[in-house]
């Protein structure tokens, strides 16, 4: 061992990480090395091995999938896709481009995962029955006037990417008592509020993942790493496809402040 690298083994060290380690030997991936795992994996066991820490089961492998599948893309008027498109037909560079609709991704948009799966998993974590659970959770919503996130849609009263993720969760025997939570929410809150707000793709996924034992603040994660694949395609097209510079139509802009107006006398002094 040469005298530097001896010198920096017995420094403290300042990063600690127990994910990766690349050195002029090998890379280790979670233990693995890299080169093993190449052509061994897929994408999507990679990305739960680097995630969770171990590599997933078939039935979980099946189902981080079908998750990634799911929320890969969903129009061109989505936010995040809008962003990076608007970013693109300005001049940005592609990363640039894909980065400002990945600035997208919050609260209101595919953050919702985040946060439904801290309910879920907190709820889950009392102890109680599922309905005692299902029906706190909506009662205090509900006396707080706070919207559950994973719940109701612009566009759907039933989300069908979110049904057919928790009817394959169900077939590959992963729907626990975070889905059976998840529906039993859905169905408190149609009770509560007289109307359908359905589980959407948010609510769907954040249930699966934490019966999968994923910590609720990856839950960003998820659709991170699914939508940037789509805001890829999107960055592509705008760059190859479309005229530079694009802007809303007049049409679709509304003034609605006050009326043209004299600057005052004593203004115009100056």
């Amino acid at each position: 061992m040469n005298k530097k690298r001896k010198m920096t083994e017995n420094k403290e060290a300042q990063w600690k990480t127990g994910i990766t380690h690349a050195s002029d030997e090998k890379t280790l991936v979670r233990g693995y090395e890299l080169t093993e795992l190449i052509g061994r994996l897929s994408f999507s066991q990679a990305i739960y091995l680097i995630l969770k820490g171990e590599l997933p089961s078939e039935t979980h492998a099946k189902m981080f999938d079908a998750i990634f599948v799911s929320c890969i893309d969903h129009g061109i008027a989505i936010p995040s896709t809008m962003n990076a498109r608007i970013a693109a037909s300005c001049g940005a560079s592609f990363s640039s481009a894909v980065a400002a609709g990945l600035l997208c991704i919050s609260e209101h948009h595919g953050g919702a995962i985040e946060q439904a799966a801290k309910v879920f998993q907190e709820g889950v974590q009392q102890g109680k029955s599922i309905q005692e659970a299902a029906k706190d959770i909506v009662d205090v919503s509900v006396e707080k006037k706070q919207r559950l996130p994973g719940y109701g849609h612009k566009m759907y009263t039933e989300d069908p990417r979110a049904k057919r993720l928790v009817e394959l969760a169900k077939d590959l025997i992963l729907g626990g008592k975070h889905v059976e939570l998840a529906i039993a929410i859905e169905r408190e809150l149609e009770h509560a509020k007289g109307k359908k707000l359905c589980l959407n793709i948010d609510g769907a996924i954040a249930a699966i993942v934490s019966d999968m034992g994923f910590d609720w603040r990856l839950g960003k994660a998820f659709f991170i790493i699914a939508r940037v694949a789509g805001l890829c395609a999107h960055v592509h097209e705008e760059q190859t496809r479309e005229k530079p510079y694009r802007r809303l139509p007049e049409e679709a802009c509304v003034y609605d402040g006050p009326p043209s107006r004299s600057l005052p006398a004593t203004h115009k002094r100056q």
